[in-house]
């Protein structure tokens, strides 16, 4: 079973908010990047997670438990960062740290000093006088700070300024060597390609796509327009079994994406053909994001078709 399941969920809120239908699974040491525009339906699907919503059909678990049943057991192992920070004004940072510490009850070693250090805050400032970016840090510091095993980071740094969030970016490449599941929720495409070993895409509040990342990576630097020198050269490469995307034989003119594992045979169909020019696309995740969320099509990466 999957360390993070998550399975038919439905919430309803009317006029199309909510999520519907939404089953994904985030299996030990995975990173999987939950990936959509603001109110897709991903703040939504961390909370049925933690416990903060029930569903109305389907379900929701971490290790095995019940997310609504078992949100206090669930607490133990999982750190939780809000897209959305809301934090008590009478408190110090210091003293809302300890707050969370006395919730969690957790066994394991402390790591508040470490990260206190690490993202630069100052924990006996008053709440209510810190920037976004240092609430951001405190939420940050609290979510980790009981070294859990599974961490929900839901647009984890928003708020926070490029270097911290290159700092960020950092700390959870170190996380995930140290085999820790992260489920992260984000609409920002370097973050992804970043840190994500996979992609689930979500449109108003229904998962559409889910794809390995190295694929999409792949996937994007194969991709080659090709124009052949005389028709016959072009009929020539057709007929090799490659299933150009795109081909037009009154211009001699071919697009293909090509997968490692075919790299080989393209060679080899080019070799007997005489090219007028070939060009290579360098195409970012976003614009292949956007092509494929505006147009409603599924993933195609490397010649692969992913529902």
């Amino acid at each position: 079973m999957s360390t993070i399941n998550v399975e038919k969920l439905t919430k309803d809120y009317g006029h199309g908010r909510g999520v519907f239908y939404v089953s994904f699974g985030v299996e030990k040491g995975e990173t999987l990047g939950f990936l959509g525009p603001n109110g897709a339906g991903k703040s939504t699907t961390m909370r049925h997670l933690m416990g903060f919503s029930s569903p109305q059909s389907g379900k929701a678990e971490i290790n095995g438990l019940d997310s609504t049943a078992k949100h206090h057991e669930i607490l133990k192992s999982v750190g939780y960062l809000p897209g959305e920070v809301a934090l008590p004004d009478g408190l110090t940072g210091r003293q809302f740290i300890k707050m969370m510490r006395d919730m969690r009850r957790s066994e394991k070693n402390d790591r508040t000093d470490e990260l206190l250090e690490r993202f630069r805050l100052d924990p006996d400032c008053g709440v209510k006088r810190m920037s976004i970016g240092e609430k951001r840090k405190l939420a940050v510091v609290t979510a980790f700070m009981s070294d859990p095993d599974i961490l929900l980071l839901d647009e984890p740094t928003s708020g926070l300024d490029p270097v911290m969030q290159e700092e960020f970016i950092s700390f959870i490449r170190e996380e995930k060597q140290r085999g820790k599941t992260i489920l992260l929720s984000s609409h920002i495409f370097s973050e992804v390609e970043a840190l994500c070993d996979r992609i689930a895409i979500i449109k108003e509040g229904r998962l559409i796509s889910t794809v390995a990342a190295a694929d999409v990576k792949h996937g994007l630097k194969n991709r080659f327009t090709i124009e052949f020198e005389t028709q016959s050269d072009y009929e020539r490469f057709i007929g090799s079994g490659l299933c150009p995307e795109q081909g037009d034989k009154s211009v001699k003119k071919c697009i293909i994406s090509v997968p490692d594992k075919d790299t080989n045979r393209f060679l080899a169909a080019l070799s007997v053909c005489r090219l007028k020019s070939l060009t290579e696309h360098s195409v970012t995740l976003e614009e292949y994001f956007m092509h494929f969320y505006r147009n409603e099509k599924r993933f195609k990466v490397g010649g692969v078709q992913y529902a």
